[in-house]
């Protein structure tokens, strides 16, 4: 699979970035990656014009940056909040719900470019639309190619004008270190992990850890669900996964390596003994502009940059997959395929909600998920109602197992 459009980074034949307003779809927007998409694209007016905004149930915010970036329709998860947020709203604004909606959003005529930042499996099915409507979709959610890369593959091949361009910081940087490279040359992709806030903790007491201590994390400002899939390394699990996609390099090309620091987002390492590194501030604009941008570098004044006046240092270290059992698990998953991928990630999503809502402990994720893995078989994922069979099913075998699990 070679969904990012060519691997050499550059705009095929006769396609460059017009001067004319990219019509700019994001779903997710009042989330991490949707807000700071959003800020990106307020840095350059005359480059973008905002066409569908949408969120879950942050009916508030969705209202306020309707109003100010004025797109042809808002679409809002919750239907209970749509009434509300119809009142709050100009007339010349539609209102869409549900996942609907967010398909009818992602297909819109206007749109150039989709940003797909929906959290979790929801996301997948508005990125599948996209694509099959011919957008460029700017992927900040990895639980797509996690659950769905064989369906994602095939809307690419079939619809030639589609493109998936990479928002994950550590994929955006393999990506910039594959720029003029051919892929037969590439020995690894080294995908680099902060290690979390646990990564220094002992083991015997990760049965403890609270919500609150999962949530802070010592890099990045991300959202509860990402923030928690760090702390666990299921983050880093799932990335693997969707590299596999991204780049089409099978189990035994990824590593994985903790960088406390987070100024190497990812490596590349070629057959040759050469290894290209993508540096930047841990600061998530940086690839949010380079997959709107591409293949285009626009200068951004304000976005964080590296202090190159003071003395740092980089520190690397392989991840301790004993403490961190989650990102043995993805692998596992990655070398079963099919449908193992979906099981990893639904499994995940509902621990992880288990945990956040104190029902769980942390040590229980990664035994939910991995009970999940051995009781149900993986098939090929041949179409979207069958992932979403999968997911489901997944999710009630770790909810079914919630009394099982706080006994632990």
């Amino acid at each position: 699979m070679t969904p990012l459009a060519p691997v050499e980074g550059t705009a095929p034949p006769g396609q460059t970035l017009s001067d004319a307003p990219r019509g700019l779809v994001v779903l997710g927007a009042t989330g991490s990656i949707g807000t700071q998409t959003l800020e990106v694209a307020e840095s350059f007016p005359e480059r973008f014009d905002v066409q569908a905004l949408t969120a879950g149930a942050s009916a508030e915010l969705l209202a306020e940056q309707a109003r100010e970036h004025r797109p042809a329709c808002v679409v809002i998860g919750d239907e209970t909040k749509a009434p509300a947020l119809r009142k709050a709203l100009p007339r010349e604004i539609d209102v869409l719900t549900g996942g609907e909606g967010l398909r009818a959003a992602a297909r819109l005529a206007e749109a150039d470019v989709v940003v797909g930042a929906v959290v979790g499996f929801a996301g997948l099915a508005p990125v599948l639309a996209a694509l099959e409507a011919g957008k460029t979709v700017a992927l900040a959610n990895k639980e797509t190619l996690v659950a769905g890369g064989a369906l994602v593959e095939r809307q690419l091949a079939e619809h030639d004008e589609a493109r998936l361009l990479p928002v994950d910081s550590e994929h955006a940087a393999l990506f910039q270190c594959l720029v003029g490279e051919n892929l037969e040359a590439v020995e690894e992709l080294v995908l680099t992990a902060s290690g979390g806030p646990f990564r220094e903790r002992d083991p015997a007491t990760f049965s403890q850890i609270t919500p609150e201590e999962a949530l802070d994390h010592p890099n990045w400002d991300m959202g509860a669900k990402v923030t928690v899939d760090s702390a666990t390394m299921m983050n880093k699990g799932l990335e693997v996964i969707e590299a596999r996609w991204l780049f089409g390099l099978p189990a035994r090309q990824l590593r994985v390596v903790v960088h406390p620091q987070s100024v190497v987002h990812s490596m590349v390492a070629f057959r040759d003994g050469a290894v290209k590194a993508q540096l930047g501030a841990p600061d998530m604009k940086g690839p949010i502009q380079y997959a709107l941008s591409h293949p285009s570098r626009w200068p951004a004044p304000a976005h964080e940059r590296l202090p190159w006046t003071e003395a740092q240092r980089l520190d690397f270290a392989p991840p301790d997959r004993e403490a961190f059992p989650c990102l043995r698990l993805a692998f596992e998953a990655l070398e079963a395929g099919g449908t193992a991928p979906a099981i990893l990630n639904a499994a995940n999503e509902a621990a992880a909600a288990l945990f956040l809502d104190e029902k769980m402990a942390f040590t229980d994720i990664p035994r939910r998920v991995e009970a999940a893995l051995d009781a149900l078989a993986g098939s090929e994922a041949s179409s979207l109602d069958e992932v979403r069979a999968v997911d489901e099913r997944a999710r009630q075998h770790v909810c079914s197992g919630e009394a099982a699990a706080r006994s632990v």
